[in-house]
């Protein structure tokens, strides 16, 4: 799933995207801190990747592949 970055609170990590059809997905701070990135900036584009309930485990930046546990892709 890909988006653009709408906000990122640096000092906390945790943050929101808007995906392509407009919907708003909020990011845990644990999702960016598993990302290995040092910062994010509104309108960049990044890819999510959810775990199997939804919640979004991980922010990458869009155009790299992230493996989840499963082995499945997302990016």
């Amino acid at each position: 799933m890909q988006g653009t970055v709408a906000t990122f609170d640096e000092p906390t990590g945790a943050g929101s995207v808007v995906l392509d059809d407009g919907t708003r997905v909020e990011f845990p701070a644990a999702a960016f801190a598993a990302s290995g990135l040092r910062l994010l900036r509104p309108g960049q584009r990044v890819g999510l990747v959810h775990d199997a309930t939804g919640r979004v485990e991980l922010v990458t930046l869009s155009g790299l592949i992230a493996r989840d546990g499963a082995g499945h892709t997302d990016g």
